[in-house]
């Protein structure tokens, strides 16, 4: 989870470095859900197990969330709105992530 959050930090960064004037809220989100997800993988890391369902819940609302506007992303460049093209990279890649991550979490699961 910690590597997750790093990685969306640093995803809101380029994000917002790619369009300062219409990507503040990529910095934001990017910072804000990396800080969590950091956060969910530093309380794990300690043994706290409940912090899991928050992890598998950040993920999974993340993953839903990207999937969406990566589709739309994606529609908006095939429409010819090239503008479009490195938003709908990097929000594919931080699917990509989510997808990951989850996988890691729920086959990580460790017996009580």
């Amino acid at each position: 989870m910690t590597g997750y959050g790093a990685f969306l930090i640093v995803m809101g960064v380029v994000g917002y470095l790619s369009n300062p004037e219409k990507a503040a809220t990529a910095l934001l989100s990017g910072g804000t859900f990396g800080a969590l997800s950091i956060a969910w993988g530093v309380l794990l890391r300690r043994g706290r197990d409940w912090a899991r369902w928050g992890a598998l819940a950040t993920a999974g609302l993340l993953m839903v969330v990207f999937i969406w506007r990566a589709t739309v992303g994606w529609l908006a460049v095939h429409a010819g709105q090239s503008e479009k093209l490195v938003a709908a990279v990097l929000i594919t890649a931080m699917a990509l992530a989510s997808i990951a991550t989850l996988r890691v979490l729920t086959s990580s699961r460790r017996p009580t």
